[in-house]
């Protein structure tokens, strides 16, 4: 496992975090606990120090799975825990945002519980509530900062303009964008981010799975799944696209050794000095054993322009 300093939060954490949406139980592939338990103690294993969670996995319970498990394994205090607040999950499908104070502290005084722990490594804004001023929600964390119940604030899913609202009223240590080979979108914004010193964890490194080329035949996910609700390249045009960007990932795999597409697009990631650490969501020891193999070696440089030629294309 490789390791970065997380900006200027000072944590130094593994280039890979282990994402927990799918152990709460919606929207993905669900596994029994002792597969999913054997899976966290996998990430450990394999060096892996950074667990990211949330209050919206399913209204708490991949915090609570989470909090359990590290409790069964006396593992905490080894590990940097990220989760987040600011966006509660309601009625098994509808997420609302929500930043008042007291919505705020109660979800953070929830989430301490759930976890199991007397602190939060990094307290993350989940998504940006435009009806509550910022000032009103850093204010709140600060107070929590403060009281030591979280040791660093940062913001997920906001625009450069947005982060530097928050900015005014306490330092913002880590940004959480989506980002991947199939979603550069957000690129710009992280070389900024990065560029003030901020940590920055991406989610959706694997796009989803696409990028794992386990997906070559266009098909039908269920309503909740969030193949089907999140992610745009599991529909047409970008589909098709993706299809011929994979096709380059075989031609790099073979001249790798065979390294498994998982493991190209990793590297891709977090090769780049912007990035500080990819998210990555496994519930099985044999998954998460297999993206962390990826920081066993590098891309070289010529791979790494051949698959961006290949990127480039999908903007056509």
């Amino acid at each position: 496992m490789r390791y970065k300093v997380f900006g200027k939060t000072g944590m130094k954490v593994s280039v890979m975090t282990l994402g927990t949406w799918g152990m709460g139980g919606v929207g993905w592939d669900n596994y029994d606990e002792a597969t999913k338990v054997d899976a966290i103690k996998a990430a450990f294993d394999c060096g892996i120090n950074f667990i990211d969670t949330a209050p919206a996995y399913n209204n708490g319970a991949a915090e609570r799975f989470l909090g359990k498990t590290l409790k069964q394994l006396g593992i905490r205090n080894e590990l940097f825990i990220s989760t987040k607040c600011g966006n509660f999950f309601v009625d098994g499908s509808t997420y609302v945002r929500n930043g008042h104070r007291d919505a705020v502290i109660g979800q953070v005084e929830d989430s301490l519980r759930n976890i199991q722990t007397d602190h939060i490594d990094l307290m993350l804004i989940h998504w940006p509530d435009v009806n509550t001023p910022f000032e009103e929600t850093i204010g709140a964390l600060n107070d929590l900062k403060r009281d030591g119940k979280i040791l660093n604030i940062g913001v997920s899913n906001f625009s450069k303009e947005q982060i530097q609202d928050a900015g005014q009223y306490g330092e913002i240590g880590a940004f959480q964008p989506q980002y991947s080979m199939v979603n550069r979108d957000s690129e710009e914004l992280i070389r900024w981010a990065a560029s003030e010193g901020m940590g920055v964890m991406t989610y959706g490194s694997l796009g989803g799975g696409i990028l794992t080329g386990v997906h070559r035949e266009l098909k039908e996910f269920a309503p909740t799944d969030s193949r089907n609700r999140f992610y745009k390249h599991f529909h047409e045009p970008m589909f098709s696209k993706v299809q011929e960007l994979l096709k380059v990932m075989d031609k790099v795999s073979s001249e790798n050794g065979g390294m498994p597409l998982s493991q190209i697009a990793l590297n891709w990631s977090v090769q780049k000095d912007f990035v500080s650490t990819c998210i990555v969501g496994a519930q099985t020891r044999a998954k998460v054993e297999e993206n962390a193999a990826a920081f066993d070696r590098e891309l070289d440089a010529s791979a790494i322009a051949t698959l961006d030629a290949a990127i480039a294309k999908l903007d056509e």
